[in-house]
């Protein structure tokens, strides 16, 4: 997978977004817009993002995590994360992210959860 290569999976209303070694400024613009697109023309409500690949993220991927789970909550879905490693739980962690958004060890957990 590229570095900058989002790939989508959907499980009934679940899209599982698999994220790729760098999640920053140059590439969070295309998740956003993708992301968007896919919402708007499916019926989604619950959005899962697999870090398991991504090893490096700056401030625009929290800014896409608050974005989405802004957009579940005000349709009654939710945000889940899995896959994280430390350094981008550090990230996760300084953005506050982990008040709003469940992180798992595993997709099947994250699915579950």
């Amino acid at each position: 997978m590229d570095r900058n290569t989002f790939t989508y999976e959907a499980h009934g209303t679940t899209l599982v977004v698999h994220l790729p070694k760098e999640l920053d400024h140059h590439n969070c613009r295309n998740l956003k817009y993708e992301t968007d697109l896919l919402l708007a023309e499916n019926y989604i409500n619950r959005v899962v993002f697999d870090f398991s690949k991504t090893v490096f993220m700056d401030s625009s991927g929290i800014g896409v995590l608050l974005n989405r789970y802004k957009q579940m909550a005000g349709s009654g879905g939710k945000v889940t994360i899995y896959g994280a490693g430390s350094q981008v739980k550090r990230i996760l962690n300084i953005g506050g992210i982990p008040k709003f958004v469940s992180l798992f060890d595993t997709k099947e957990a994250a699915l579950a959860g």
